[in-house]
């Protein structure tokens, strides 16, 4: 019989070695490179989040699986960058099997909880409360490939975005586009208006926690061909009009934080720079680009297709594990709640803007 056992460190104490075993394990899974759930995000992370730990499961002395998660008030424990994070899970060795409350018993953990658990997690899917859907972009047979099928699926909203580009050219000054842009004032300028979207709908704002900006500092900064940071700068007249920051592997871009400056509002800039990094992209490699889960009109006129991703929790019997139940569950269910009731959803949405107007005053 193999013998396991399991080390827990903080992401930082990983070396190289583990670093590779990790990226070989992912590619034999044969899920799609997601930067989420690679050892640099787990790293970049636990730089602030000081409750970041990786279980690193052995057997017969061999690394075959590695568990990334962060570790609160009674043993409760998340997803690695819950809030943040696209992807998540589990990196195991194919045929490895655990058992998930055992897994956590020895991580110290009573329970885990996951918003975005990528299909395939057999270990926690099980688990899951809730099943979402991922857009995506599919852009590995090229762009022009790629556009044929948005003029097919979306008649239309190719010609009016172009259109609109030409106008903000004539009306405003010529339109530039830096699709790996090493530009601190324009990475400023987009969390100012990602923090105005996220008070003006009534969204809790992200970058009002500092461990959000930190991470994304920290990333923008990075050099890992494996999982770096990429801001994409959309310029008219010299000054940043829209932009976008998003992780990216070798093979997969995960759209993370788009914004733009509503003084353009009118050229629709976030359009034409989603499809001018598109373009980019699939000139760089990129396969796939993950738009990750959330309703959006523009999401449904760029995708090609959809991802199941999972939200749901392990939870152990015990103190930890119904404190969690009594402290997530019931807002857990309200959401779902208001989620598959189209009306009540809209209802809800028009009552967060509402608010998000009288935080302005």
């Amino acid at each position: 019989m193999p013998r396991k056992n399991l080390l827990v460190l903080r992401p930082d104490e990983l070396g190289p070695g583990e670093h590779k075993t990790w990226r070989h394990l992912r590619g034999e899974s044969g899920a799609p490179e997601n930067p989420f759930l690679d050892p640099a995000f787990a790293t970049a992370v636990g730089h602030d989040r000081p409750g970041a730990r990786v279980a690193v499961l052995h057997e017969d002395g061999t690394a075959v699986g590695f568990f990334p998660y962060e570790k609160g008030l009674l043993g409760q424990g998340r997803a690695i960058g819950l809030g943040v994070s696209d992807s998540q899970g589990a990196v195991l060795h194919p045929g490895i099997r655990v058992d998930p409350r055992r897994l956590l018993a020895a991580c110290g953990l009573s329970s885990w909880e996951f918003d975005n658990l990528e299909a395939g997690q057999h270990l926690f899917v099980p688990h899951a409360t809730e099943r979402l859907v991922s857009p995506v972009v599919d852009i590995g047979e090229g762009f022009a490939s790629y556009t044929g099928l948005l003029r097919a699926n979306a008649p239309g909203f190719l010609k009016q975005t172009l259109a609109k580009e030409r106008r903000l050219a004539r009306q405003v000054g010529e339109v530039r586009f830096v699709y790996d842009a090493r530009d601190p004032d324009a990475l400023r300028a987009l969390m100012r208006w990602k923090s105005a979207q996220y008070r003006r709908t009534g969204r809790r704002d992200r970058f009002a926690q500092p461990w959000i900006t930190a991470l994304v500092e920290r990333l923008a900064s990075g050099d890992d061909p494996e999982c770096r940071g990429l801001l994409s700068v959309l310029y008219a007249a010299g000054r940043p009009v829209a932009a976008h920051f998003g992780l990216r592997s070798p093979t997969v871009l995960s759209w993370w934080f788009p914004a733009y400056d509503r003084d353009y509002g009118k050229y629709s800039p976030g359009l034409v720079l989603h499809l001018r990094m598109l373009e980019a992209a699939a000139a760089d490699g990129i396969r796939m680009v993950d738009l990750g889960s959330g309703p959006a009109r523009y999401k449904d006129s760029l995708k090609t297709r959809e991802l199941p991703v999972y939200e749901g929790a392990v939870v152990r019997p015990g103190p930890g594990g119904a404190a969690y139940r009594l402290s997530r569950e019931p807002a857990r269910a309200a959401r779902r709640f208001v989620r598959d009731r189209p009306r009540l959803a809209g209802a809800a949405r028009r009552a967060l803007e509402e608010v998000g107007r009288l935080r302005d005053r």
